[in-house]
């Protein structure tokens, strides 16, 4: 349990560098150049995930149990699920109202997702992955909306109402795979209707 803490915190560190280190950053852009320290950061982004994901797994198997949820709340996590997939969908397209409206549609995708699998994930391991990426979207929204007040970060503007309907065609697909067989092949589990 300990070793996935680690993990969590080392991802999410890695992640957060711009908004509490951004002289560190800068002073690695202007000491490797641009490029090299987008490498740089990808590969240790990489590897901080492929620790978290084998510290998640290990943590798994010690099968403690922090609260039960009730069975129905798999069907409210399953509807969570969908919009998060939508989000994550708008993320990639040109700004649509949902861009417009979320402002950040990735970082609500990763909030509404981790929340979502706190509602029906007990054990511990679950607790500390999800309530870490959880803590992390939010601060990671929060600083993009300092860094927007501040001038230094600004969203695209809004293009066309047809990106939200490709948003809404990919994200209910992806929703599809996961339920019908990615959740499994990916996480391991299969999405249950009745946790």
């Amino acid at each position: 349990m300990v070793m996935l803490i680690i993990a969590v915190l080392i991802f999410t560190g890695i992640h957060l560098i711009h908004t509490f280190a951004p002289g560190f950053r800068q002073a690695m852009i202007d000491r490797l150049g641009d490029n090299a320290w987008r490498g740089v950061f990808s590969i240790a982004a990489l590897a901080a995930l492929v620790f978290m994901i084998w510290a998640f797994g290990q943590a798994r198997q010690q099968g403690i149990i922090l609260y039960t949820p009730p069975f129905w709340m798999a069907h409210i996590t399953i509807l969570l699920m969908l919009i998060a997939m939508i989000c994550l969908a708008a993320s990639f397209f040109p700004p649509g109202r949902i861009t417009t409206m979320a402002k950040h549609p990735m970082v609500l995708s990763v909030k509404i997702w981790a929340f979502a699998h706190l509602l029906a994930n007990g054990e511990a391991a679950s607790v500390i992955l999800f309530a870490g990426l959880l803590v992390w979207a939010v601060i990671l929204r929060i600083s993009l909306a300092k860094r927007e007040r501040a001038g230094n970060y600004s969203r695209k503007p809004f293009v066309s109402a047809r990106y939200d309907a490709y948003a809404f065609v990919v994200g209910i697909a992806l929703w599809g795979l996961f339920i019908w067989k990615l959740h499994v092949w990916l996480i391991g589990v299969p999405v249950s209707f009745a946790m």
